[in-house]
């Protein structure tokens, strides 16, 4: 079979890469293709923080290849109409069609149409020359890129000649003949791949490697099916290979939007992995327990140049993420039954746990505080506007369901005399919210600065709930707030933010919009305290939500369903979130017509 013309779930997904915010990749690739004017272009996911110190500047590097151009054969630009696949990017013109698919990583492959045909493009590098096939650019000092070109067609026309300081424009015109291509190989190694093989078996080869990926993962109900998949086209292309720090081929949260590995994002990225690759999954655990620091903590953020782990902004403090591992690694255990995967990992979770309390419990109450607000993974939550530190409700139950967990896993690994341990000290936090955190009155679990009230009602004060552990008057409290149309159950809930607080903004980030890791906690969190029925009624709309859309964004605004201006395309752990509740919705659909 040509899984090239006949796979159903390339022709699914054909034109859901967009080629202005979803690029064209591939996995473990840094290579982003767009098209965003009539014209390709090529940017790199990577941070680059020798050359621009500033923490997001990838963000707005421009791309490494720019005006991408094909030309007829007196070399004027050719009008250009992309049709796009998982595996390929046809690029029709009035001369034919220009082919690109993924040779390797680093490596595009352009099959050329027969007879006189040309390209021109910009690169951002510093010096170029030509050769028999083609050419090399490179960029010299502190960081390096290197860019070969290589063509297996006849060259009428190669030149490279400097339009200004760091920027290379090559023209190029060929006598093609059927089969031949252009090579082009973009690289930071000193090595070049020049060898340049036949288009129809790198489409085929790229063709077969989507379509086992899709072929893999378990199959959902037809009413999930597009987006489905499309998520899984997220979970792959957004994956990169390892560099430097990034020991482990792993997940970013969003390609074009945040290159490198961040703590929490990993967790629920492995959550939808479990499903196809068990090893990967287990890949995005360990790599933040490769940099884990000697006193326990994990890093926020793993990236190529190095890791995350203290800032200076918005407060000078150590960073990390909410102690979700556990209850990630837990949950792969329940997939596949690695006793081993639990022995490896159980000493440094430990350790984690330690670190928490030691170092977090300022006041010495028994609840942990954040001292830096990106700690929380709830960046610009109001929870933090009144300064750090903030004892908050989440964070506890976190720790909660970690130490709940690391019982669970101490009595698989034979660690009996911690089971019983772990098991009191889930117990005591819970105990120890409802005396210092909850109130009667108003029926909220408040986050403290120095012991007063952070006066803001966001879904972080429900966060309890998810323990399963509270009596029943406080859930049914807690359930009625977020059931409460004033407040969280809004058209596509669950707001950051309620909506009849002072402080709700449905566009910005954790002030209000709808995050689906929320959701997904939430709706566990219910179950565990026997709502089933809202629980249902939260995924399913949470599915209907992410399904409005052609991507999968970030966060999304509750009322409308729209995205912000700034929430990140192709992301993570929306899409593998997305992946769990389809799977669960797809099996309950199977129950209810067997």
């Amino acid at each position: 079979m040509s899984f090239d013309q006949a796979s159903p779930f390339l022709q699914l997904l054909k034109n859901r890469i967009d080629l202005r915010s979803i690029p064209f990749s591939e996995r473990g690739s840094r290579l982003m293709l767009f098209c965003p004017d009539g014209y390709l272009a090529v940017r790199l996911a990577e941070r680059w923080f020798k050359r621009d110190p500033h923490i997001s500047a990838y963000r707005k590097r421009p791309p490494l290849i720019d005006r991408w151009q094909f030309t007829d054969a007196d070399g004027q630009p050719l009008p250009l109409e992309t049709v796009t696949y998982p595996h390929k990017v046809e690029c029709h013109t009035p001369v034919g069609v220009f082919t690109v698919a993924f040779v390797d990583a680093e490596t595009l492959l352009v099959a050329l149409p027969a007879g006189r045909t040309g390209m021109t493009f910009q690169a951002r590098l510093d010096e170029g020359r030509t050769d028999r096939r083609g050419g090399v650019l490179r960029l010299t000092g502190q960081v390096r890129r290197n860019i070969a070109y290589t063509t297996n067609a006849h060259l009428v026309r190669n030149e490279i000649r400097a339009l200004g300081p760091g920027i290379q424009e090559l023209r190029l015109l060929f006598d093609a003949r059927p089969g031949d291509a252009l090579l082009l190989h973009i690289t930071p190694r000193l090595g070049f791949n020049r060898w340049v093989p036949h288009p129809q078996e790198v489409v085929e080869s790229a063709a077969r490697r989507w379509h086992e990926w899709f072929a893999a993962v378990p199959p959902v109900a037809d009413p999930f099916r597009s987006q489905y998949y499309y998520a899984w086209w997220i979970m792959r292309s957004g994956l990169i290979s390892s560099r430097f720090y990034t020991t482990r081929e792993a997940m970013t949260p969003s390609k074009v939007h945040y290159v490198g590995v961040w703590q929490w994002d990993a967790y629920f990225h492995a959550l939808a992995y479990r499903h196809v690759d068990m090893k990967l999954a287990k890949d995005q655990i360990r790599i933040l327990l490769d940099h884990q620091r000697e006193d326990g903590m994990i890093p926020d953020a793993v990236h190529d140049e190095g890791i995350i782990t203290r800032l200076t902004f918005p407060v000078e403090a150590d960073v990390t993420k909410p102690p979700l591992i556990a209850w990630a690694a837990w949950k792969l255990y329940e997939t596949d039954g690695d006793r081993e995967f639990l022995d490896e990992i159980y000493e440094p979770i430990v350790r984690w746990n330690t670190w928490w309390f030691k170092y977090n419990d300022l006041d010495g109450n028994g609840l942990c505080e954040y001292q830096h607000p990106f700690s929380s993974g709830l960046d610009d939550s109001p929870l933090w506007d009144e300064g750090m530190p903030v004892e908050s409700p989440d964070l506890n139950t976190y720790l909660c369901l970690q130490q709940e967990a690391l019982a669970r896993m101490a009595a698989v690994i034979g660690e009996e005399k911690d089971v019983e341990k772990w098991k009191a000290l889930a117990n005591n936090i819970v105990e120890r919210m409802i005396q210092v955190m909850w109130d009667e009155e108003a029926g909220y679990f408040w986050a403290h600065r120095y012991g007063r009230r952070i006066n803001v009602r966001t879904p972080f004060n429900l966060f309890p709930l998810l323990t399963g552990r509270l009596p029943r008057n406080i859930t049914d409290r807690l359930v009625a707030h977020l059931t409460n149309e004033e407040e969280f159950w809004t058209r596509y809930p669950v707001p950051t933010v309620a909506r009849n607080d002072p402080k709700y903004d449905p566009l910005t980030m954790w002030r209000g919009p709808t995050w689906i890791n929320v959701n997904y906690l939430m709706i566990e969190g219910l179950r565990r305290a026997g709502y089933e029925t809202v629980a249902r009624e939260l995924r399913d709309r949470t599915l209907e939500l992410v399904q409005r859309h052609r991507d999968i964004y970030e966060y999304y605004h509750p009322e409308t369903g729209d995205r912000p201006p700034r929430a990140a395309p192709i992301f993570g752990w929306s899409a593998a979130l997305f992946i769990e509740l389809a799977l669960e919705a797809s099996q309950e659909l199977e129950r209810m017509t067997t």
